[in-house]
């Protein structure tokens, strides 16, 4: 019997082909999505017009947040519910006025989608990983957000939004 060649590791007991894939007793499937991609911008109006007029997305929401310091517009991506979403400080004060102030413009978060983000959360602390709050807020359109540690996730902010059930996984 002739076997295809194969141009991944190896594995050393076996010299058969090392499997990377992980199976499902390891993978829980806690995201449902990429929600959005959280890109801080110093002018929401100006960030709209270029997100619309450069790469034709339409805005799909736009809120005032005070809970968490910003202005912010869900800019949408086809028709696969996820979002670009441009974040602009409401006070010099907010993180996001402080993280432009240490970067400057660009991207600031991943926001992965649950479908209860209870339960994920206790998953994930479970699993030794931080979250910034004991219990979920408020995000956008009423959503309910937690975010994890950057530290716990290789330096990246990613925060974990469960959409209200109104929106049906879309914004």
């Amino acid at each position: 019997m002739t076997s295809a060649p194969h141009s991944g590791p190896l594995d050393a007991a076996s010299d058969r082909p090392h499997s990377t894939h992980v199976g499902p007793a390891v993978l829980t499937g806690l995201f449902t999505a990429i929600d959005h991609a959280g890109v801080a911008v110093s002018d929401l109006e100006q960030g709209i017009a270029y997100y619309r007029d450069v790469f034709g997305m339409p805005l799909v929401h736009q809120e005032d947040n005070p809970d968490q310091g910003v202005r912010e517009a869900m800019m949408g991506i086809g028709d696969s519910g996820s979002c670009v979403q441009l974040l602009a400080p409401l006070s010099p004060d907010s993180p996001i006025a402080k993280f432009l102030d240490r970067s400057g413009p660009g991207l600031q978060q991943v926001a992965l989608r649950v479908a209860d983000i209870d339960s994920v959360s206790a998953t994930l602390r479970e699993r030794g990983v931080r979250l910034l709050y004991d219990e979920p807020r408020r995000g956008t359109a009423g959503a309910r957000i937690n975010f994890v540690h950057p530290k716990d996730a290789g330096g990246v902010l990613v925060e974990i939004v469960e959409p209200p059930a109104s929106l049906d996984s879309t914004h």
